[in-house]
């Protein structure tokens, strides 16, 4: 018998590294996956994975933002530093920021001193590297985590540590508290109308999977254009339609992306198409990852930990809020919560 009964509602990156993590982090503990939408049906399948966290990304003050940031980096740096690295779905790989608009977009204070290497760009990488001259760029080191290799991953390890995963569609988080001890919320904008959250917002992306294995290095421009290697295949972006739905792919959208990205890199002309996907980025102003205690009308105390709102960051930063999670369920379970 368990001591702990935890349910992960959401079965993104998010959700499956938090559950893992959970499994790590207590003795007799039973957790499970429950989930609509798995694999390919995620918002974490579109995306391209680079680590590079935005100024957008915004936790509830700047250190917390900065630790999540941290652990994150050293929690995928440490797999791929084992020899599995590849098989998870992590690898390393460099490239470059360029603009024209302002010097400020090429640079982020979160991965300037993290990341091994972050410098300027050289004259000659800013005029000799694209068709186009730049005025600013940056070069940088980092990693990039293919979540249709990760993803996969990461369930069977769950599942082989005993885990357990059900399909079922949640509409209300309450309900689960009959049958579960804490229950840790990561379903993204499915945060929206489960915790009639309004400040979430999805930001549309588009990108196309690409077959074109002579790519080695990232490209970003401008207009939220970029060229990024996967350990797959390379992701041609990108858009951002602020408060759009439409899950379904755009072929203005496509032939604007395919534009942008072959005048930035024009080697991947020849590049041929596998896949357009679309993905709802979970946007919200601060990133959410807070306790909850929900009483019924019968007195009964629902406890809940929150893990969503990344927006386009969620692979980049699912391992540190995951983590943080872990430390609130923790408390709510100690009987130490504030709450």
């Amino acid at each position: 018998m368990t001591d702990l009964k935890i349910v992960v509602v959401g079965s993104g990156v998010i959700g499956v590294t938090t559950a893992n993590e959970l499994l790590n982090s207590f003795n007799n503990v039973e957790v499970t996956i429950l989930a609509d939408q798995f694999y390919e049906d995620t918002c974490s399948w579109v995306a391209a994975g680079l680590f590079r966290p935005g100024i957008g990304f915004i936790g509830p003050d700047a250190k917390t933002t900065q630790k999540w940031i941290n652990d994150s980096y050293h929690y995928w740096k440490n797999i791929h530093d084992n020899s599995y690295g590849a098989d998870v779905g992590v690898a390393e790989i460099s490239g470059y920021i360029f603009s024209n608009q302002h010097k400020s977009i090429v640079r982020n204070p979160y991965i300037e001193k993290l990341l091994p290497i972050y410098r300027k760009a050289t004259e000659k990488e800013l005029t000799t590297l694209c068709p186009e001259t730049w005025k600013y760029g940056s070069f940088l080191t980092t990693l990039v985590t293919d979540s249709s290799i990760y993803l996969p991953w990461a369930t069977n390890k769950f599942k082989s540590s005993g885990g357990k995963i059900v399909q079922r569609h949640v509409k209300r988080l309450e309900s689960l508290g009959h049958e579960y001890d804490i229950i840790v919320n990561c379903t993204g904008m499915g945060a929206k109308y489960l915790c009639k959250d309004n400040k979430m917002v999805p930001i549309r992306g588009q990108v196309i999977k690409v077959d074109a294995p002579w790519m080695k290095t990232f490209y970003y421009g401008e207009l939220d254009t970029y060229v990024i290697p996967g350990l797959r295949y390379v992701t041609l972006g990108g858009c951002r339609n602020y408060d759009s739905y439409n899950t379904k792919p755009d072929k203005f959208d496509a032939l604007s992306i395919r534009e942008r990205c072959e005048k930035l890199v024009p080697s991947i002309k020849s590049a041929k198409e596998v896949n357009h996907l679309v993905g709802l980025r979970p946007y919200r102003s601060t990133v959410r990852v807070e306790k909850e205690v929900l009483v019924t009308t019968a007195d009964k105390k629902i406890k809940i930990v929150h893990n969503y709102g990344h927006g386009g960051y969620g692979v980049t930063t699912a391992p540190g809020t995951s983590l943080y999670a872990c430390q609130l369920v923790k408390e709510l379970w100690s009987g130490n919560s504030k709450l």
